[in-house]
């Protein structure tokens, strides 16, 4: 079994910043992309920004330059520094995982979701 466990959202003013960060566990193994969606209530969920196993990341237009994605592959974990954040950033974040468990790979795993809300 798969876990994955977000921590990190909260209330935060404009212009501030929050880190979250979400650790994989269980029997998952080969972790490729590691990365961030968020929804935002009657919107789909979007790709925020993710990141490969080898570094590459690839970010939303309208979070470059304010987000930071990185990842510790000794700890399965993904982290998200979201910095001058906006009351358009407002969402439920969601942790996304792709690896290999029971014998298949190329796996999604979603977190539970964390909420972020950013007031004016």
């Amino acid at each position: 079994q798969v876990q994955l466990v977000e921590s990190g959202g909260g209330l935060v003013q404009s212009g501030g910043s929050l880190r979250l960060s979400c650790a994989a566990s269980g029997s998952i193994f080969s972790i490729s992309a590691m990365g961030w969606y968020r929804q935002a209530p009657g919107k789909q969920r979007d790709l925020v920004a993710d990141i490969t196993s080898d570094g590459r990341t690839d970010y939303l237009d309208s979070v470059k330059g304010r987000f930071t994605i990185s990842r510790d592959n000794a700890k399965n974990t993904v982290y998200l520094q979201m910095n001058s954040l906006k009351p358009e950033d407002t969402a439920v974040y969601y942790c996304n995982v792709v690896g290999c468990s029971g014998g298949f790979c190329s796996r999604n795993y979603w977190g539970q979701g964390t909420q972020v809300t950013v007031s004016s």
